[in-house]
């Protein structure tokens, strides 16, 4: 039996915990480290669906992207979401892990590098390094072969299942450079402008920073689940191709709060 501390060393090796920001909960949350697998379950977030989908399946750990907690808990009278997930897992025995910008902040396995593979791009790079090391860091820019700007729209749209795409001006004709940050990355706006990148993909931009372009750049804002989908993908692949004995299962559950009309 495989101990559910030894699939979180494992992950670790890849994203180390210390790689987290600082307003971040990455890490174990909910259970003992000690205890066997039985089977894992895997979303991006951990709602009280798929909590119920994991006690369902008789999965005894959630491995999410997003941590349910992010500040302290005085209560749990199932007020909110979070204190009914956290007491729900508790009572069905189920270990909460998530590992959250940990994971966005290597190159190798991590977030950022799993869109340039979706998008197919390639001589990639971290956008923004927090340290000496060149595969740690934010977000990631890199190359793809010179597009139009239409048929690269359509290309994200498919590649990414998107519904909509909220974007600037179409500045660029063609496009050949690509910056790319999972989930809200209108922070590395200006670093993907100085590294000459003609669009930049991430999620919530607010009105006023889709200013901040000035047609130099062409932002798409393609909605925080949208960018990190496939974070969903890359830690089963990492999961199960490393573990065998025990099943990983991608959640069912559609977590994304955000519906269109």
């Amino acid at each position: 039996m495989t101990k559910i501390s030894e699939l979180i060393d494992y992950l670790h090796l890849i994203a180390p915990n210390h790689l987290q920001e600082e307003y971040d909960n990455s890490g174990l949350i909910v259970g003992n480290e000690h205890d066997d697998i039985s089977s894992v379950l895997i979303s991006l977030d951990c709602t009280e669906q798929v909590v119920d989908e994991a006690i369902a399946m008789g999965a005894n750990l959630i491995v999410s992207h997003h941590p349910i907690v992010f500040r302290g808990l005085k209560r749990f009278t199932g007020k909110n979401y979070i204190q009914r997930v956290v007491a729900k897992a508790i009572k069905n025995d189920i270990a909460l892990f998530s590992i959250h910008t940990n994971l966005d902040n290597v190159a190798m396995d991590g977030v950022n590098g799993k869109i340039c593979e979706v998008l197919e791009i390639e001589n990639t790079r971290i956008l923004k390094n927090k340290n000496e090391d060149s595969q740690i860091g934010a977000g990631m820019i890199g190359e793809i072969s010179p597009m139009d700007v239409m048929n690269f729209l359509d290309h994200v749209k498919q590649k990414m299942r998107l519904k909509v795409i909220k974007h600037t001006s179409l500045c660029k004709q063609k496009i050949a450079k690509v910056a790319v940050c999972g989930g809200s990355g209108s922070f590395l706006l200006q670093d993907a402008i100085k590294a000459g990148a003609d669009v930049f993909i991430t999620s919530d931009f607010k009105y006023h920073e889709f200013f901040d372009a000035e047609d130099t750049i062409i932002i798409m804002d393609i909605g925080h689940f949208e960018s990190e989908r496939f974070t969903i993908d890359l830690l089963y692949a990492l999961i199960s191709n490393k573990f065998a004995n025990f099943a990983a299962h991608c959640t069912k559950v559609d977590t994304n709060p955000v519906k269109y009309f």
